[in-house]
């Protein structure tokens, strides 16, 4: 039996995947909307997240700001030229994009800076206390895992997420008046890439894994990477939760619960 896949559909209509795929999607979904329908960006777009808590985000995300392209380069030294089409296409893709996650840091020390945020303590600031999980299981899925699961979770899951909570903010006017005029449109870039409409780079991610995989790989293949997409779900969301100030707010966590 042939198991190739190579799309024919349109790249952002699920239905153009293998059915394992489409499977795989929606029963991650729940996991996907803690992340997107996180409080962290009801309160952000409506531009009351205190100072603090603008901090803990800025500082506390930066790491995997500044560490995705290195998860990219550890996922492109899982491929070899010629061995299969879909390391190929990973190859390709990789080096094509690892370029852009760099300027991505610039724009993100932007953003930090018009919040209110110097340099200097994105750069060097102490992260709050948990809000390493999403760095740590990207590192770890990146240089341990194999070539599918790296991808499907940074630059599908990963990227996805926050291209849905990225228009949510950017979307927001009472956000972008936030910042001051002569500033609005460079604090604002990295936003603005995130919540494009157009964006297919987790689509393009995920027909990476879909040829690497197959029409059919096996049960355990497929939850595996069904359990890679669900964990960086999880870990965004433990991650913004810490980011958010923990002494105020309607969001509050106890001592003793963190």
């Amino acid at each position: 039996m042939n198991t190739h896949f190579e799309r024919t559909g349109a790249l952002t209509e699920l239905t153009s995947y293998p059915h394992w795929a489409q499977d795989m999607v929606a029963a991650c979904e729940d996991a996907k909307r803690g992340v997107v329908d996180h409080e962290l960006w009801s309160v952000m777009k409506e531009a009351r997240l205190d100072a603090t808590s603008t901090r803990h985000f800025m500082v506390g995300v930066w790491p995997v700001i500044e560490r995705f392209p290195a998860y990219m380069a550890l996922n492109l030294l899982k491929t070899q030229y010629g061995r299969s089409p879909g390391e190929n296409m990973a190859r390709r893709w990789l080096v094509r994009n690892i370029r852009v996650e760099q300027n991505h840091a610039d724009y993100w020390i932007h953003w930090a800076e018009g919040a209110g945020v110097s340099r200097d303590e994105v750069l060097h600031g102490q992260a709050p206390h948990g809000t390493q999980a999403l760095a740590d299981w990207c590192e770890q899925v990146s240089s341990k895992a194999s070539l599918a699961a790296g991808i499907i979770a940074t630059n599908y899951a990963v990227e996805g997420a926050t291209g849905d909570w990225s228009q949510i903010v950017y979307e927001s006017t009472a956000y972008a008046e936030s910042f001051p005029k002569d500033k609005r449109a460079n604090s604002l870039r990295w936003l603005q890439l995130h919540a494009a409409y157009d964006d297919t780079h987790p689509w393009e991610a995920l027909e990476i894994v879909c040829t690497l995989m197959g029409t059919a790989p096996t049960p355990a293949e497929v939850a595996y990477l069904g359990e890679c997409v669900r964990r960086s779900y999880v870990s965004m969301r433990v991650t913004l939760d810490r980011c958010l100030d923990v002494r105020q707010g309607p969001w509050a966590v106890s001592e003793a619960a963190a």
